[in-house]
């Protein structure tokens, strides 16, 4: 009988996939610890892109041939090393990007229509005939959008349905677009009231939303990430939003994860939620679709479906 390949999951938070992938594969977690013979019989690993995979786990394991990551994200496995040792890596394409973007709108509506301010306002008692709160229209907001990929076009389709005035900046231009892109990232902040972080994180752009670029969007401006936590300069968007300099920040996303509440009990105009841009029924759903996919055809010595280039 022929040995089915070993698969090694990655993290806790994927131990749904154990029964999913067992009826195929031999499966074991690396949460439970397995010894140095066990790891050197694995042939593929399920990670979490978003963690760092290091190159001592890699080097225990030399018969890996597949990373396959659940998410979409890969920012945390060394592609230069995988390359180096013939492995190939996927992801979970752009299954969660809808989803994504409509997190990135909530997040922005729940902040400038201050949907969450004004819950806590109403359950502590504060709501009164003399009391009435304005908000900020959305409708002819400037957002300006960092990084447009799938989840940047997805939110700027959006967008313009809500008749917001939309402008964008990434490394690279990209002519298709019908939206403009603004000659910087500086020059983006300074012309946006409401700035979305959806760039894809590597190892040259880490903390790119610095102080600078928080001081041009400004004291009416809101600053929303649902990429990766990296991107921005934690230290300095609490500064900036606790002086002030910030108008507010709504943040899905982390540096490191999960994050210390006590970081947030005293920043004002800040609206969090825990990392769940993407984590929708469907979307999880379709990510063990692209997941199975990428095993079978790897195993099979096929074309990967969503290979990372």
């Amino acid at each position: 009988m022929v040995a089915r390949p070993l698969l090694l999951i990655g993290q806790p938070h994927l131990a749904p996939l154990l029964s999913l992938l067992a009826a195929d594969y031999d499966v074991m977690s690396l949460w439970d610890q397995p010894d140095a013979a066990a790891l050197q019989r694995v042939d593929a690993l399920i990670w979490a892109g978003e963690f760092i995979l290091g190159s001592e786990l890699v080097d225990a394991m030399p018969h890996l041939r597949l990373i396959a990551c659940f998410t979409v994200g890969y920012d945390g496995v060394d592609l230069a090393l995988a390359r180096e040792r013939g492995i190939a890596v996927t992801h979970a394409g752009d299954v969660n990007a809808e989803d994504v973007a409509d997190h990135a709108i909530g997040l922005m509506i729940a902040h400038r229509r201050w949907i969450v301010a004004g819950d806590r306002h109403v359950r502590a008692g504060q709501w009164t005939v003399e009391a009435k709160t304005r908000t900020r229209s959305m409708g002819a907001a400037r957002l300006g959008i960092v990084g447009m990929g799938a989840i940047g076009i997805a939110v700027a389709e959006r967008a313009q349905a809500m008749k917001m005035a939309i402008g964008w900046w990434g490394p690279r231009d990209k002519p298709a677009l019908p939206w403009p892109r603004a000659a910087s990232l500086m020059a983006l902040a300074a012309d946006s009231d409401i700035m979305l972080v959806a760039a894809r994180a590597d190892d040259h752009n880490r903390r790119m939303i610095a102080a600078p670029i928080m001081d041009a969007l400004g004291p009416d401006g809101l600053l929303v990430n649902v990429a990766r936590g990296q991107l921005v300069d934690e230290d300095a968007l609490i500064a900036a939003l606790t002086s002030g300099r910030l108008g507010g920040a709504a943040i899905d996303v982390f540096d490191p994860e999960p994050t210390d509440p006590a970081r947030w009990v005293d920043v004002p105009n800040v609206v969090l939620t825990p990392h769940t841009g993407g984590a929708t029924h469907a979307a999880v759903g379709r990510m063990a679709q692209m997941l199975m996919a990428n095993l079978s055809a790897h195993f099979a010595g096929a074309p990967l479906p969503s290979p990372v280039a």
